[in-house]
């Protein structure tokens, strides 16, 4: 790949001409039908399963590991965990979606809702999972549909993932290309639309206990954080750092901090040929990790609306490439720019 080829500068040149003539490890993608989930190994060790049972409101991946093999996202709801916070469960792994398709909340639902309201709720049902290869390169692709509690559908989707390391770096690169069954409106809300949630750990610290009201009104409580083990920080490449991250644009928006004795960066970038590039960060303290580009008038204040809308038969390309790194220092800033690049230049 032309980024194993450019990667890092200075003293990080070294570093790569050294992994560059090492064989790199096999990245080996296993479909299991019955259990409904794919399994990504790096070198034999796991890395993540892609989740897309009939039983949950979405697909996502669940759990992800970083290169020391520490998981970097909360256990709750899926495989709760000592100390895991238990607010927000349709926070699962990393997954994709929106709060207001044509009036439906895909991004809110879950377990929690109760059944009498669960018609003002979207769910992603996996149609198929269409490839998977192994080597140098993992390659998961699959299609899904958008659709609302009696089935009716409202888009297509087809994903792609591939999974690779970079030196001692796990990516996840996703390409997402939703497409119209209908017209169909993105009005600008807050939740969305790439999401990650993080281990406890890896959260920020949150100084008061806060109430996030979603748009139908349901409270969640979110409570201070009283753990010495929380250590979590933001940086954005517009120079954001801390809880100053959230609803600011940025091309790549990194979340560091210490678990398992290391420290675990997690970069999310944007590519340029996005809507609504740069992104607007949708970065709690709390360990939600969002991208949200569709969401500009709550970000902005009512500065700027987009209103997103897909006609019948028109398709929308979303691609994001998702790093973790672990190591005694944060992600080198060099290494995350040609990262960077190399995701903007295909």
């Amino acid at each position: 790949m032309q980024l194993l080829k450019k990667l890092c500068l200075g003293s990080c040149l070294a570093m790569a001409a050294v992994a560059g003539a090492q064989a790199q490890p096999k990245v080996q993608v296993k479909k299991d039908a019955v259990q409904q989930k794919v399994t990504i190994t790096i070198g034999g060790q796991p890395f993540t399963q892609f989740i897309f049972t009939d039983t949950m409101e979405k697909p996502f991946l669940y759990p992800i590991m970083a290169p020391n093999g520490e998981t970097i996202t909360r256990g709750f709801p899926w495989n709760p965990q000592p100390n895991d916070p238990t607010d927000h469960p349709h926070h699962i792994g990393l997954w994709l979606n929106y709060e207001n398709v044509n009036g439906l909340d895909f991004w809110n639902n879950s377990y929690h809702i109760p059944a009498e309201k669960k018609k003002q709720y979207g769910w992603i049902r996996t149609d198929k999972i269409v490839e998977t290869k192994s080597g140098a390169v993992g390659k998961l692709v699959y299609t899904a549909h958008w659709t609302n509690q009696e089935k009716a559908n409202l888009l297509t989707e087809k994903t792609t993932y591939t999974f690779f390391v970079v030196g001692n770096n796990r990516v996840i690169d996703r390409k997402t290309e939703l497409t119209a069954l209908q017209d169909v409106s993105f009005p600008d809300v807050k939740d969305g639309m790439l999401g990650l949630r993080v281990a406890h750990e890896l959260e920020l610290p949150v100084m008061e206990t806060k109430e996030y009201k979603d748009d139908k009104g349901i409270i969640t409580k979110v409570k201070a954080t009283r753990n010495a083990g929380v250590t979590g920080n933001y940086i954005t490449s517009a120079g954001k750092e801390g809880d100053a991250a959230w609803a600011t644009r940025a091309n790549w928006c990194m979340l560091y901090g210490k678990k398992g004795g290391d420290t675990i960066s997690i970069a999310i970038i944007d590519h340029p040929d996005n809507i609504g590039y740069p992104t607007y960060w949708h970065a709690r303290n709390y360990g939600l990790f969002a991208a949200n580009p569709l969401g500009q008038k709550v970000f902005s204040n009512g500065k700027e609306t987009l209103n997103f809308k897909l006609a019948r038969g028109q398709s929308a390309t979303f691609r994001y490439r998702i790093v973790i790194a672990s190591g005694k220092e944060r992600l080198a800033m060099p290494v995350l720019d040609q990262l960077v690049i190399d995701f903007s230049e295909h």
